[in-house]
Formats: structure tokens, C-alpha cells, sequence
């Protein structure tokens, strides 16, 4: 019994680091932060971007690990889903610039002249179903 826990609590362990290896690594070899801060004009801040992004995985793994729920207030957490979302939004946006995602696909679907279309169409498409997520499945 004592052996298949400390089996068990070595494989999450080793599945835990190798996920964290894995995030580190997306995020130093794409130079997503940098870009971030680039783009936003604040490179003076990075490390504030830094410590957002070890803070949110720490806490994120803790909410994930205990069982618990915090009773707080509908606005705040639109607040906290909000922020959120700008976090999510600029770190994938920074994404898809490093990776030269939009203008290699518009070039090769014919679409160079409607770029900025297929960036509103993603756009809105991301806030209706973010939107129908959040109104259809967490009520």
C-alpha cells in the first residue's frame, strides 16, 4: 500500500515537471512575453508579465489540487473572468504574431486584401462563444 503511493505521488510528481519543462519552454523559445511587452507597449513591466504568469500557474495548480470553492461576488468574478480573458486574449495574440499564423494563412487561402476581416471574424467568434459558454453552460 505505502509503495503505491509514493509510485503514485512520483508519476504525478514527473508528469508535474514535465508539463512545467514543457510551458517554460513555450514560452522561452517563442518569446512570448517579450512580444507581449512589446506589443503593449510596457516592456518596462516584463516583470510584472513574469510574475503573473508563475503566480497564475501556481494558484491554478493549487485550485486545481484541493477541493474547495470561494463564494464571492458575481461582479467579481466577472472582474476576475475579465482580466482573465485580456490575459488569455494578448497572450495568444502574441502567439500568433511570433508564429506569422494570420498572414501565412491568408496567403495561402487568397485572402491577403481581407486580413483584417478574418481578424474580426475570429475576433467576434471568440467573444460569441466564450459568451455562449458562459451564459448557456455556467447557469
Amino acid at each position: 500500500m505505502m509503495i503505491e503511493k509514493l509510485l503514485a505521488i512520483l508519476i504525478g510528481f514527473s508528469g508535474g515537471v514535465s508539463v512545467g519543462a514543457g510551458y517554460v519552454a513555450f514560452l522561452t523559445v517563442l518569446n512570448v512575453i517579450p512580444r507581449l511587452t512589446q506589443m503593449t507597449k510596457s516592456v518596462r513591466y516584463v516583470h510584472f508579465y513574469e510574475a503573473a504568469v508563475i503566480l497564475g500557474a501556481v494558484i491554478g495548480t493549487i485550485f486545481s489540487l484541493w477541493d474547495f470553492t470561494l463564494n464571492l461576488s458575481f461582479l467579481l468574478l466577472a472582474g476576475f473572468g475579465v482580466l482573465s480573458g485580456i490575459f488569455n486574449g494578448m497572450l495568444a495574440a502574441a502567439l500568433t504574431e511570433v508564429l506569422n499564423v494570420f498572414p501565412i494563412l491568408a496567403k495561402r487561402i487568397g485572402m491577403q486584401d481581407s486580413l483584417v476581416y478574418i481578424l474580426i471574424a475570429l475576433v467576434l467568434g471568440r467573444i460569441l462563444g466564450s459568451l455562449f459558454q458562459w451564459i448557456i453552460y455556467t447557469q
